[in-house]
This record gives C-alpha cells, structure tokens and sequence, in this order.
C-alpha cells in the first residue's frame, strides 16, 4: 500500500548577495526544503506571484524595488510567512517592514542554523483556513465597534473591513478568545508563533502597533487592544457577539 509524501515546502531566498543566498540555500535544502532564488525587488515579486512559497526570506536592501515596497506587493496577494533580513541597525526600517505585512525579521550577520530554525518554526503554526459552515463563522466576539469572526478570519470596525496579515490576526485571535486574561509577550509568541520560536519578543509590540493603526485604538487611550504595564497586553471590556 502507498503512501502519498507531502510536498516540500517552498522558501523564496530573495537576496542580491547571491554567495550569501546559496549558502542560506544549502541548508535549507538540507532541512528538506524546496528553494528557489531571486535577486532584486521586481523579480522577487514576480517570483512570488509564480511559486506562492510558503515562506520568504526577504532583503531589505534589493535592487528595483528595496524589500519594503516588495512586502507591501506581495501582501495584495499572498499571505506566505515573510521573514526579513536586515543588516540595518535603524529600527525604523524593522517597524516599516511589519508595518507593511512582515511576520518577522532576522538581523544580520546570522547563523544560517538560526534562519532555518526560525523557517521551521513558522511552518509549525497552524495554517487555518476560512469557515465553511454556518457554526464556525457564527462564533463572533464584538468589543465596542470592532466585530471578529474567527471562524472567518475576518475583523470588521463599523462596516469597515479590515485587512489584516495573519500574524496580525493570529495575535487578536489570542487576545479577544479570553479578554479577561493578560497575557505577556511572551506567552503571545508561543501561542501564535509556537514554544520554539527565537528572537527578539519586542516583534510583538510592533504587531500591536499596527493592530491598534489598523482599529483606530488611540494608542495613549486604547480602547481594544490595552496595555497592562509590567505584565503585557488584554483585550477591552466585550459585549454580546451579533446574531
């Protein structure tokens, strides 16, 4: 009796470091994965658009079109892991870059060890799909004027539809499941990213950033998404989901 293999997944290295981008290759390949290569920001786009990797590596410093631009391209059409890497030591460039759809970033110089470490650790987070039946998208949280659907994955504010990237979405998921609670950065990387991510967990504060831009939670006087000095973040006060 055969066993169907699954497919490897697919990692975009996009890097015009060529000698750095083959040896990331290599390792890559090593852990079983399916590489493939591009070189400046339109290329990689295009890339992207072809292969619909799982994950891309993404240089901020690219020719054409810097890594900025090409997150901001690619999110109108895949919701692929982006990981940045960046030998910037503007954090200006990092806040940007999560700004515009990227799940993470890797400073260089790094160990290509540590980078498929990161790769497999994003793998392991639940890809979820979209509600197909009415008791899924029927579970909705509202907290003031901001409805989610998690069955869905939608947030909505009013009528307004939001677009969020799915870490974004993940990271509210956490929070509006148990408002009550306040949860550190930390215990939010292991339940959206997993228990085996490494990093900088400040990639959070970022992400809450975003969220509150995307709500318009002021961020001194939030209403949804609030800080709770010393300890983390909760969710505001709920109401009574809509029918």
């Amino acid at each position: 009796m055969s066993s169907t293999v699954p497919a490897p997944a697919k990692i975009l290295v996009v890097d015009d470091e060529r000698a750095l981008a083959q040896i990331l290759g290599s390792y890559l390949v090593k852990a079983g994965y399916e590489v493939h290569y591009a070189v400046d920001g339109p290329g990689s786009v295009a890339a992207a658009r072809e292969l619909d990797p799982e994950v891309i590596l993404l240089d901020l410093g690219l020719p054409g079109l810097d890594g900025i631009e090409v997150c901001r391209q690619v999110r109108t059409f895949s919701d692929c892991y982006i990981l940045m890497l960046t030998a910037r030591d503007d954090e200006t460039d990092r806040i940007i870059g999560l700004g515009v759809g990227a799940d993470d970033y890797i400073g260089k110089p790094f160990s290509p060890r540590e980078v498929v470490a990161r790769v497999s650790a994003v793998l392991r987070r639940p890809r979820l799909s979209r509600a197909t039946s009415p008791e899924e998208s029927a579970e909705k949280r509202q907290f003031g004027d901001v409805v989610i659907d998690p069955g869905l994955r939608e947030v909505w504010v009013g009528d307004r539809r939001l677009s969020l990237t799915r870490t974004e979405f993940d990271i509210l998921d956490v929070l509006s499941s148990n408002p009550r609670a306040t949860l550190t950065r930390r215990q939010i990387i292991d339940r959206v990213w997993n228990t085996e991510w490494v990093g900088d967990d400040h990639v959070v504060n970022v992400h809450i950033a975003n969220l509150r831009r995307k709500l318009g939670d002021d961020p001194i006087e939030p209403l949804y998404l609030l800080t709770v000095r010393g300890v983390g973040y909760r969710m505001g006060r709920p109401e009574a989901p809509p029918k």
